[in-house]
């Protein structure tokens, strides 16, 4: 009479297919957390670019032409970013790319980015250097806009130019 039961090898053979399935568990697991980490990185690393690009702008003047860098501190970790100005064939407009990465990598200076943010800045459309009465003229005529669905006895008419826009 044979016993009802598993042997030693079927034992074992289920016993493999468990292990190696946990570890494809555990393999999508770690990549995922890993995906999750660069990620944040990536985010935190557009947002020192865009302060950086920011911090430029709000000074009211274009920088000089030339590459600069530096590190901060932001959310818990070191950064280091590099400023490229560059002069644009606008006189008085200069381009900014501001590229940021964590202060502790390895690679060299025109790899291993994890954010780039370009941006211009210009004196060539100072409102102080423009007449006041025509800040805001683009157009010489006015353009009549008659909504959709509007019948001729109650249209209304908009008008967009420098009247429309002044305070």
């Amino acid at each position: 009479m044979r016993s009802r039961g598993f042997t030693l090898i079927e034992v074992l053979v289920a016993l493999a297919i468990v292990t190696i399935g946990m570890a494809a568990v555990m393999e999508a697991l770690t990549s995922s957390a890993r995906t999750a980490i660069y990620l944040q990185e990536k985010t935190f690393a557009e947002w020192v670019a865009l302060n950086r690009m920011e911090t430029v702008r709000l000074t009211g003047s274009p920088p000089a032409a030339g590459t600069s860098n530096d590190t901060l501190e932001y959310a818990g970790t070191n950064w280091e970013w590099q400023q490229k100005v560059t002069a644009t064939r606008i006189p008085g407009m200069v381009q900014i790319e501001v590229d940021v990465r964590p202060a502790d990598s390895q690679a060299d200076d025109n790899r291993g980015w994890y954010a780039t943010v370009t941006g211009f800045m210009s004196t060539a459309l100072d409102p102080g250097t423009i007449p006041e009465q025509s800040l805001f003229q683009w157009s010489a005529n006015p353009i009549d806009v008659v909504p959709q669905g509007t019948t001729p006895s109650t249209t209304t008419t908009t008008t967009f130019g420098a009247s429309a826009l002044t305070p």
